[in-house]
């Protein structure tokens, strides 16, 4: 941690004992938090790029996008169709292509997982919208940087 004890990814405090936090929630599967699991996964790897996989955050990227275009629906469909072109699930099925991974962005995030915390504890009155707004601030950093 720098400057005050902001990480020097996403820029929040304490970003990975909130995001912990708000796992615990999720894992509770109640709502507003548990259906916005995958959101929030999606969110924070993308705030922490030395936490990304080798994609280079391209299938958290289009997970967001599609939560922003069509909701919960939309990333489940995205999931759907993932687990059916999985080639270790399906003998023979297509093989993914990955996008080229663009520079991550640096400077911080308008949005991050310390403002969806409020006062730390994830308040569900207003959480799908500040996850919404977590999500569509990580996408615009994203796309200011070739994402």
């Amino acid at each position: 941690m720098t400057d005050a004890g902001r990480c020097p990814e996403c820029g929040a405090r304490r970003c990975a004992e909130l995001f912990h936090a708000l796992l615990a929630l999720d894992h509770s599967r109640a709502r507003p938090w548990g259906p916005l699991h995958g959101v929030s996964v999606a969110c924070f790897l993308l705030q922490h790029p030395g936490r990304l996989p080798g994609d280079g955050g391209a299938v958290a990227r289009a997970f967001l996008r599609a939560y922003l275009e069509g909701g919960l629906p939309a990333v489940e469909e995205l999931v759907g169709r993932a687990r059916r072109a999985n080639a270790h699930r399906v003998p023979g099925g297509p093989a993914r292509t990955v996008e080229p991974a663009p520079a991550p962005p640096t400077g911080g995030f308008a949005v991050t997982v310390e403002h969806v915390a409020v006062d730390g504890t994830f308040p569900a009155a207003g959480f799908p919208e500040r996850v919404r707004a977590w999500a569509a601030a990580t996408l615009e950093a994203w796309a200011g940087h070739g994402g």
